[in-house]
């Protein structure tokens, strides 16, 4: 956790300090708080270095706030969703890989509301598949189910700290490992009860140093339109679909489209399907970490089908890494 930002005395505020401390990154507030017809977007330098120094803390918790309220107002551009990257990827401190190994990241945030949390399920598909799975997290809403509490639940610890994963290995590390500054963004939604740009961040971000397709997921179109445009900015080799409750997951009941970036070129890989249900998956219908884990089990061992989506996407995110 990031220790509190010290209590100023009447000197300090009377010297100016405190005035100093409130406009540290007050220039690009005035700039982006103007509303949304008003506001003026940052460039992508301005924005890795307005998101640098809140990653460093060293703004206040009022300019934070700030910020997270004028960037929901305003919505963010492609260049600076990259230029944030370009500060969170500086400050992370990341998984190392062997160079001939590919590693798959899904980011995990939004957990289970009402369907059964798949994410832990794909990454154990994925690991089957020999490859190295990276799922990256933690609980945004105290409500839901996470992804490591169902992988606890299968039997795998969270990382305590960063380390190679291998090969046929699925590993959920903490997004406190990797940067206490992006965790400590990402809480600002339990005190004003609205997301910020991290929530976007940890769904584009690459913790992984090495050969890695990131495997990323929006909810609402206008996000897929944003997201899709920072992943041909930045030349990520990633695969993009509507995931289930947010997650990283296709949606077991109808699979969605999914489309591959690398170097900035997309190519749609799934085309979705399209009409009536006509089959519901097999899975249960409680969606506690205990209940999960033990469909999860049935499902690696071949007592229940793989959902015919999840087998899509495993055969996806093969394709993709091949591009």
């Amino acid at each position: 956790m990031q220790a509190p930002l010290p209590l100023l005395t009447a000197g300090a505020r009377e010297s100016g300090y405190w005035t100093i401390l409130l406009m540290a990154i007050g220039h690009y507030i005035k700039e982006i708080g103007r509303g949304r017809d008003g506001a003026r977007a940052l460039d992508r330098l301005q924005a890795a270095d307005l998101m640098g120094q809140i990653l460093d803390a060293q703004v206040s918790d009022l300019e934070i706030g700030a910020f997270c309220l004028a960037m929901r107002i305003k919505g963010e551009t492609p260049d600076e969703m990259a230029g944030f990257l370009d500060a969170v990827h500086a400050r992370l401190h990341r998984i190392e890989v062997p160079t001939d190994n590919w590693t798959v990241v899904l980011p995990s945030y939004n957990g289970a509301r009402r369907l059964p949390l798949m994410t832990p399920l794909l990454a154990q598909l994925l690991a089957r598949e020999g490859l190295a799975v990276v799922v990256h997290g933690c609980a945004t809403e105290s409500t839901r189910v996470t992804s490591e509490q169902v992988f606890a639940a299968m039997g795998v610890n969270a990382l305590r700290a960063p380390r190679p994963v291998k090969l046929g290995e699925a590993a959920f590390v903490p997004t406190e490992i990797l940067s206490t500054g992006l965790k400590r963004l990402l809480d600002v939604r339990r005190v004003v009860g609205l997301r910020n740009p991290a929530h976007s961040l940890v769904k584009l971000m690459n913790p992984v140093v090495g050969k890695t397709l990131l495997v990323s997921s929006y909810t609402h179109p206008e996000y897929a339109l944003s997201m899709a445009a920072t992943f041909e900015l930045t030349g990520e080799r990633a695969l993009l679909l509507r995931g289930t409750e947010g997650e990283a997951v296709a949606d077991a009941r109808r699979c969605p489209p999914m489309e591959a970036f690398v170097d900035g070129q997309r190519t749609t890989l799934v085309e979705g399907q399209s009409g009536s249900l006509t089959r519901l998956p097999e899975w249960p219908s409680e969606i506690d970490p205990e209940t999960t884990a033990r469909y999860n089990a049935a499902v690696l061992k071949g007592d229940l089908a793989v959902p015919e989506s999840l087998k899509r996407q495993v055969q996806a995110v093969l394709q993709a890494i091949q591009l």
